[in-house]
């Protein structure tokens, strides 16, 4: 009886630690999906030289960033292309002409926005993409603080 408890529990233990591994492979897989987008860092860096910024404080992203219509319309008007560079982050599993491939959103299709900054670096370093934290970082470091 006591062969039968032990052979259960290992079987209990091997499909936990089994389990356990898919999940930390799921996981590592999904934040490998996303990169830094070097053209758009590049892009509101040249923003940001050109003065096109708005260095306004923590928290306003909600009122600053694009509605979903805004989006399409900026789309409709210049292609995703011009979306991307507006976007610190891509996720390749999707594809180039989907807004689901653009992550990391810092501006209004005008001016760098530094609570869009400051939102997309609390958001990478919530999920672990520590390329886009020193990028948006980087950017942040760039903009004049609002007084």
């Amino acid at each position: 009886m006591k062969a039968v408890i032990r052979s259960t529990a290992f079987v209990h233990s091997v499909a936990i630690a089994v389990s356990l591994f898919v999940i930390g492979s799921v996981a590592a897989q999904s934040r490998k999906g996303i990169e830094l987008n070097e053209i758009a860092f590049t892009f509101a860096m040249e923003l940001i030289k050109q003065g096109q910024i708005i260095a306004d404080g923590r928290g306003e992203w909600t009122k600053h960033r694009p509605s979903a219509d805004e989006e399409n319309d900026f789309i409709r008007l210049h292609g995703f292309e011009q979306y991307a560079k507006w976007h610190l982050g891509i996720d390749r599993r999707f594809p180039e002409n989907s807004k689901r491939r653009y992550k990391f959103p810092y501006g209004d299709f005008k001016n760098v926005h530094r609570c869009g900054l400051l939102a997309a670096k609390a958001r990478a370093r919530q999920y672990g993409y520590e390329e886009i934290v020193n990028a948006a970082a980087e950017l942040d470091a760039t903009v004049k603080q609002p007084n």
